[in-house]
């Protein structure tokens, strides 16, 4: 699990064992992640967070996942119902799309509520149906209750709207304003209404939290400065667009994301011409031409930079990829042009189809994929396999004392692969108030003062031999590296019960 996923999984861990959840305006994001872990977790009859597993977890992300394939379904009519064909199969296998769907994080979420709102927009304006504008502030208000980010979605979809309205007019004559004054006032209410309805009730922890409230409109504040000033995740602007179009790292593969982009351009060049096509709304072309561009634009100008946040843009060029690769193809004008062309767009799918299962299945924790970011390794499954092996050997279990010593707290995602542990102790720096606990495991940076701790500051006679917990070089990332350390006695039980159990005793 990603440190980030291992967050807001200890996170949800005290809404499933204590009901209690408080929004925190500084970390975490939003807490409809939170709330609907609690369905896998109760239909899994979990209690506790050593009940769940990472499967419960990210079958939240990967539920969003497929209903945003889903979704192009009510959106056939207006796309046109090849364009939505194609848009539904680049999100199924886009290597971005299906790597993020099993993070447990906000995004998939975030991404899903807003194509709601755009959905749920479109399908108001063909019916003026008020159920429709109530659908919309639904999902609006999911969208806020979600991440911080979704400003940045409101923001394009305004613009986007308004861009399209203004096209519209010149074309058709009129004014915006008119367009406006066609709105049933009650019906604006009704999208406001329901979006506050919905941010309240989860920003407020179900009404047993009204500071949650004007927090979720104070963390804005703390989130820009964060974009604008943050030293961490800084990238430059053309690091979102270089990822999808061509990485490569050390040894790995190359990956490429290059089709999308080009048939996004195809498709952004065919709604400003205005030449619509068969069952789609020229309207609607250009709104999601608008909306992805502007997204595009945004997320790139911010200088705070992580990976996944490119879901958000990355489904506006998709659906802009469907519209293009449906008009590339009907626009030749001979059947051996529209053949090759059609081969070369299944074979290119093939190509993002395999990237897919190679991001998910092979180099999921690798630093080869250009997907996993500050990722952690392999080996911190294997250290909370050796802290397992030498509890058992331990008069007390898994209750044995274990200390973690990480500058910064930078010990995530181990708090989740402990959670079995209850006698853990987390700290930056080390404590010499604190007794040495049997199992330590710390950074590099501290060991001088941990070898002061353990051996200078003891009484004679009071002092306990540590050799090292693991037999090899071990990272919590791509070097950055832990050690580990474990009283002899211990770790000679452990030796024997390996040697009884006729298992290599230095494995």
């Amino acid at each position: 699990m990603h440190g980030d996923e291992a967050v807001h999984a200890v996170k949800f861990g005290s809404l499933l064992e204590k009901g209690y959840y408080r929004y925190d305006p500084h970390e975490y994001h939003g807490p409809t992640l939170n709330y609907l872990t609690l369905i896998p977790a109760w239909l899994g009859s979990a209690r506790k967070l050593t009940d769940i597993s990472e499967s419960t977890l990210r079958i939240v992300p990967v539920s969003f996942g497929v209903l945003l394939v889903l979704l192009l379904l009510p959106m056939a009519g207006g796309l046109g119902r090849p364009a939505a064909v194609v848009a539904a199969l680049l999100t199924t296998i886009s290597p971005a799309m299906v790597f993020y769907s099993r993070y447990y994080i906000q995004e998939m979420l975030l991404v899903c509520f807003t194509f709601g709102a755009i959905i749920s927009g479109y399908r108001y304006t063909q019916s003026k149906n008020i159920k429709w504008a109530i659908f919309a502030g639904i999902s609006l208000g999911l969208m806020h209750a979600t991440k911080e980010t979704s400003v940045i979605a409101f923001g394009s979809m305004l613009l986007a709207l308004l861009l399209t309205l203004v096209m519209q007019r010149r074309r058709q004559g009129g004014s915006i304003l008119v367009a406006v004054k066609a709105i049933d006032p009650w019906h604006g209410i009704a999208v406001v209404a329901a979006a506050g309805m919905v941010s309240v009730l989860f920003y407020s922890s179900f009404f047993t939290n009204a500071g949650g409230i004007v927090d979720s409109l104070y963390t804005w504040k703390t989130y820009l400065n964060r974009a604008a000033q943050s030293e961490w995740h800084l990238h430059p602007w053309y690091y979102y667009l270089k990822m999808l179009i061509y990485s490569r790292y050390d040894a790995g593969p190359a990956w490429s994301e290059a089709l999308i982009i080009v048939l996004a351009g195809i498709g952004f060049y065919v709604a400003m011409r205005g030449r619509s096509m068969a069952e789609s709304n020229v309207h609607l072309l250009r709104f999601i031409a608008f909306y992805a561009l502007i997204m595009t634009g945004l997320y790139s100008i911010i200088p705070y930079k992580t990976p996944w946040n490119l879901l958000g843009f990355l489904h506006g060029l998709i659906l802009l990829a469907g519209i293009g690769a449906v008009a590339l193809v009907r626009y030749q004008r001979s059947t051996l042009a529209r053949a090759l062309i059609s081969l070369l767009l299944v074979t290119g799918g093939a190509h993002l189809a395999w990237q897919a299962c190679l991001a998910s299945y092979r180099y999921y924790a690798d630093p080869a994929n250009p997907y996993v970011y500050a990722h952690p390794g392999t080996d911190v499954v294997d250290i909370a396999r050796r802290v397992e092996e030498i509890a058992r050997c331990h008069p007390d279990g898994y209750n044995l004392t274990v200390e973690v010593i990480c500058p910064g707290a930078d010990y995530w995602p181990l708090p989740w692969y402990l959670r079995s542990f209850p006698n853990v102790g987390w700290w930056s720096e080390v404590d010499d108030d604190v007794p040495a606990a049997p199992i330590i495991i710390a950074s590099p940076s501290v060991e001088k003062a941990l070898v002061r701790k353990l051996y200078e500051l003891p009484a004679p006679g009071k002092k306990s031999l540590y050799v090292p917990l693991f037999n090899s070089y071990t990272e919590l990332r791509p070097q950055v590296e832990l050690r580990g350390y474990v009283v002899k006695d211990l770790w000679d039980r452990f030796q024997q019960h390996q040697a009884q159990s006729g298992q290599s005793p230095t494995r």
